[in-house]
Protein backbone atom coordinates (compact mmCIF):
# COMPACT_ATOMS: atom_id res chain seq x y z
CA UNK A 1 0.00 0.00 0.00
CA UNK A 2 1.37 3.41 -0.95
CA UNK A 3 1.79 6.09 1.70
CA UNK A 4 -1.14 8.05 0.23
CA UNK A 5 -3.42 5.02 0.25
CA UNK A 6 -2.37 4.16 3.79
CA UNK A 7 -3.16 7.70 4.90
CA UNK A 8 -6.55 7.57 3.15
CA UNK A 9 -7.36 4.22 4.80
CA UNK A 10 -6.41 5.60 8.22
CA UNK A 11 -8.53 8.70 7.58
CA UNK A 12 -11.61 6.60 6.79
CA UNK A 13 -11.01 4.38 9.80
CA UNK A 14 -10.98 7.38 12.12
CA UNK A 15 -13.88 9.15 10.41
CA UNK A 16 -16.28 8.07 13.18
CA UNK A 17 -14.29 8.37 16.42
CA UNK A 18 -14.57 6.04 19.40
CA UNK A 19 -16.30 7.44 22.47
CA UNK A 20 -15.53 6.55 26.08
CA UNK A 21 -17.85 3.53 26.24
CA UNK A 22 -16.30 2.00 23.14
CA UNK A 23 -12.77 2.85 24.26
CA UNK A 24 -13.32 1.03 27.55
CA UNK A 25 -14.71 -1.99 25.70
CA UNK A 26 -11.66 -1.97 23.41
CA UNK A 27 -9.38 -1.82 26.46
CA UNK A 28 -11.16 -4.83 27.98
CA UNK A 29 -10.67 -6.68 24.69
CA UNK A 30 -6.93 -6.07 24.83
CA UNK A 31 -6.86 -7.31 28.44
CA UNK A 32 -8.77 -10.50 27.56
CA UNK A 33 -6.94 -11.16 24.31
CA UNK A 34 -9.87 -10.41 21.97
CA UNK A 35 -9.55 -8.70 18.60
CA UNK A 36 -12.43 -6.20 18.33
CA UNK A 37 -13.69 -4.74 15.07
CA UNK A 38 -12.09 -1.47 14.06
CA UNK A 39 -13.93 1.84 14.24
CA UNK A 40 -14.35 1.80 10.45
CA UNK A 41 -15.89 -1.67 10.52
CA UNK A 42 -18.05 -0.72 13.49
CA UNK A 43 -19.35 2.36 11.72
CA UNK A 44 -20.22 0.25 8.68
CA UNK A 45 -22.10 -2.24 10.87
CA UNK A 46 -24.00 0.58 12.57
CA UNK A 47 -24.96 1.99 9.17
CA UNK A 48 -26.13 -1.42 7.94
CA UNK A 49 -28.25 -1.95 11.04
CA UNK A 50 -29.78 1.51 10.61
CA UNK A 51 -30.40 1.10 6.87
CA UNK A 52 -32.10 -2.25 7.48
CA UNK A 53 -34.09 -0.78 10.39
CA UNK A 54 -32.94 -3.95 12.09
CA UNK A 55 -35.07 -5.34 14.89
CA UNK A 56 -33.46 -8.79 15.06
CA UNK A 57 -29.70 -9.30 14.78
CA UNK A 58 -27.49 -12.32 15.46
CA UNK A 59 -23.83 -11.93 16.37
CA UNK A 60 -21.44 -14.89 16.43
CA UNK A 61 -18.54 -13.81 18.61
CA UNK A 62 -19.54 -11.47 21.42
CA UNK A 63 -16.02 -10.50 22.46
CA UNK A 64 -16.19 -7.63 24.93
CA UNK A 65 -19.17 -6.01 23.24
CA UNK A 66 -17.46 -3.66 20.79
CA UNK A 67 -19.30 -4.85 17.68
CA UNK A 68 -22.47 -5.30 19.74
CA UNK A 69 -22.39 -1.65 20.78
CA UNK A 70 -22.05 -0.53 17.17
CA UNK A 71 -24.92 -2.80 16.08
CA UNK A 72 -27.22 -1.69 18.90
CA UNK A 73 -26.58 1.96 18.06
CA UNK A 74 -27.87 1.37 14.54
CA UNK A 75 -30.76 -0.96 15.34
CA UNK A 76 -34.35 0.07 15.94
CA UNK A 77 -34.98 1.21 19.54
CA UNK A 78 -36.88 -2.00 20.29
CA UNK A 79 -34.44 -4.23 18.38
CA UNK A 80 -32.97 -7.32 20.04
CA UNK A 81 -29.36 -8.47 19.62
CA UNK A 82 -28.71 -12.20 20.07
CA UNK A 83 -24.99 -12.64 20.71
CA UNK A 84 -23.20 -15.98 21.01
CA UNK A 85 -19.77 -16.76 22.44
CA UNK A 86 -18.03 -19.72 24.07
CA UNK A 87 -16.30 -17.48 26.64
CA UNK A 88 -18.46 -16.50 29.61
CA UNK A 89 -15.79 -14.03 30.77
CA UNK A 90 -15.99 -12.19 27.47
CA UNK A 91 -19.75 -11.97 27.73
CA UNK A 92 -19.52 -10.57 31.26
CA UNK A 93 -17.29 -7.82 29.87
CA UNK A 94 -19.77 -7.22 27.07
CA UNK A 95 -22.67 -6.94 29.49
CA UNK A 96 -20.66 -4.33 31.39
CA UNK A 97 -20.24 -2.34 28.17
CA UNK A 98 -23.95 -2.60 27.37
CA UNK A 99 -24.82 -1.42 30.89
CA UNK A 100 -22.49 1.56 30.53
CA UNK A 101 -24.25 2.35 27.26
CA UNK A 102 -27.61 2.29 29.04
CA UNK A 103 -28.93 -0.58 26.92
CA UNK A 104 -31.99 -2.22 28.45
CA UNK A 105 -31.28 -5.85 29.39
CA UNK A 106 -34.28 -6.97 27.33
CA UNK A 107 -32.53 -5.76 24.18
CA UNK A 108 -29.63 -8.20 24.44
CA UNK A 109 -29.81 -11.98 24.60
CA UNK A 110 -26.40 -13.42 25.46
CA UNK A 111 -25.94 -17.14 24.85
CA UNK A 112 -22.82 -18.90 26.09
CA UNK A 113 -21.98 -21.86 23.88
CA UNK A 114 -20.72 -23.00 20.48
CA UNK A 115 -22.43 -21.22 17.63
CA UNK A 116 -22.74 -24.50 15.74
CA UNK A 117 -24.91 -25.79 18.59
CA UNK A 118 -26.93 -22.57 19.00
CA UNK A 119 -27.59 -21.42 15.43
CA UNK A 120 -29.70 -24.48 14.44
CA UNK A 121 -32.14 -23.54 17.23
CA UNK A 122 -32.81 -20.07 15.76
CA UNK A 123 -35.72 -19.45 13.39
CA UNK A 124 -35.25 -19.49 9.62
CA UNK A 125 -35.69 -16.18 7.81
CA UNK A 126 -36.29 -14.25 11.02
CA UNK A 127 -33.25 -11.96 11.19
CA UNK A 128 -32.28 -8.71 9.50
CA UNK A 129 -28.53 -8.99 10.01
CA UNK A 130 -26.10 -11.75 10.97
CA UNK A 131 -22.52 -10.90 11.95
CA UNK A 132 -19.90 -13.65 11.93
CA UNK A 133 -16.82 -12.67 13.90
CA UNK A 134 -15.63 -16.10 14.92
CA UNK A 135 -13.21 -19.01 14.52
CA UNK A 136 -12.32 -18.94 10.80
CA UNK A 137 -12.11 -22.73 10.62
CA UNK A 138 -15.83 -22.96 11.50
CA UNK A 139 -16.78 -20.04 9.24
CA UNK A 140 -18.22 -22.12 6.36
CA UNK A 141 -20.82 -23.63 8.69
CA UNK A 142 -21.55 -20.23 10.26
CA UNK A 143 -22.08 -18.68 6.82
CA UNK A 144 -24.48 -21.45 5.79
CA UNK A 145 -26.44 -21.02 9.02
CA UNK A 146 -26.39 -17.23 8.72
CA UNK A 147 -27.89 -17.30 5.23
CA UNK A 148 -30.64 -19.60 6.48
CA UNK A 149 -31.49 -17.17 9.29
CA UNK A 150 -31.75 -14.09 7.07
CA UNK A 151 -34.99 -12.66 5.75
CA UNK A 152 -35.02 -11.57 2.10
CA UNK A 153 -33.01 -8.36 1.96
CA UNK A 154 -31.17 -9.24 5.17
CA UNK A 155 -27.39 -8.97 5.29
CA UNK A 156 -24.66 -11.40 6.31
CA UNK A 157 -21.47 -9.68 7.49
CA UNK A 158 -18.14 -11.43 8.03
CA UNK A 159 -15.63 -9.43 10.09
CA UNK A 160 -11.83 -9.78 9.80
CA UNK A 161 -12.39 -11.30 6.36
CA UNK A 162 -8.93 -10.32 5.06
CA UNK A 163 -7.41 -12.36 7.89
CA UNK A 164 -4.64 -9.93 8.82
CA UNK A 165 -4.03 -9.09 5.12
CA UNK A 166 -3.09 -12.71 4.35
CA UNK A 167 -5.92 -13.36 1.91
CA UNK A 168 -4.41 -11.50 -1.08
CA UNK A 169 -1.02 -13.22 -0.65
CA UNK A 170 -0.99 -16.38 -2.84
CA UNK A 171 1.98 -17.72 -0.87
CA UNK A 172 -0.25 -18.06 2.21
CA UNK A 173 -1.61 -21.61 2.10
CA UNK A 174 -2.26 -22.39 5.77
CA UNK A 175 -5.60 -23.93 6.76
CA UNK A 176 -7.18 -20.74 8.07
CA UNK A 177 -6.23 -18.57 5.08
CA UNK A 178 -7.31 -21.28 2.65
CA UNK A 179 -10.67 -21.60 4.42
CA UNK A 180 -11.19 -17.83 4.35
CA UNK A 181 -10.45 -17.75 0.60
CA UNK A 182 -12.92 -20.56 -0.02
CA UNK A 183 -15.61 -18.76 1.98
CA UNK A 184 -15.13 -15.44 0.19
CA UNK A 185 -15.25 -17.13 -3.22
CA UNK A 186 -18.32 -19.14 -2.29
CA UNK A 187 -20.16 -16.01 -1.20
CA UNK A 188 -19.04 -14.14 -4.33
CA UNK A 189 -20.39 -16.92 -6.56
CA UNK A 190 -23.58 -17.66 -4.61
CA UNK A 191 -26.64 -16.75 -6.69
CA UNK A 192 -28.71 -16.36 -3.52
CA UNK A 193 -26.89 -13.20 -2.46
CA UNK A 194 -25.56 -9.84 -3.64
CA UNK A 195 -21.96 -9.66 -2.34
CA UNK A 196 -19.45 -6.89 -1.60
CA UNK A 197 -16.04 -6.85 0.05
CA UNK A 198 -15.08 -3.69 1.97
CA UNK A 199 -11.55 -2.81 3.04
CA UNK A 200 -12.72 -1.45 6.40
CA UNK A 201 -10.58 -2.62 9.29
CA UNK A 202 -9.33 -6.13 8.55
CA UNK A 203 -11.92 -6.59 5.82
CA UNK A 204 -15.71 -6.73 5.96
CA UNK A 205 -17.36 -9.25 3.65
CA UNK A 206 -21.05 -8.55 3.01
CA UNK A 207 -23.83 -10.49 1.34
CA UNK A 208 -27.46 -9.40 0.99
CA UNK A 209 -30.01 -12.21 0.73
CA UNK A 210 -31.99 -11.96 -2.50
Amino acid sequence: MSADKAASWAYTEDFVPLDDVLLRAVDRAAHLGCTPVSSGTGAALRLLAAALRATAVVEVGTGTGVSGLWLLRGMAPDGVLTTIDTEAEHQRAARQAFAEEGVRPTRVRTITGRALDVLPRLADGAYDLVLADCDPVELPEHVDAGLRLLRPGGVLAVAHALHHDRLPDPARRDEVTTTMREVTRAIRDDDRVVPAFLASGDGLLLASRR
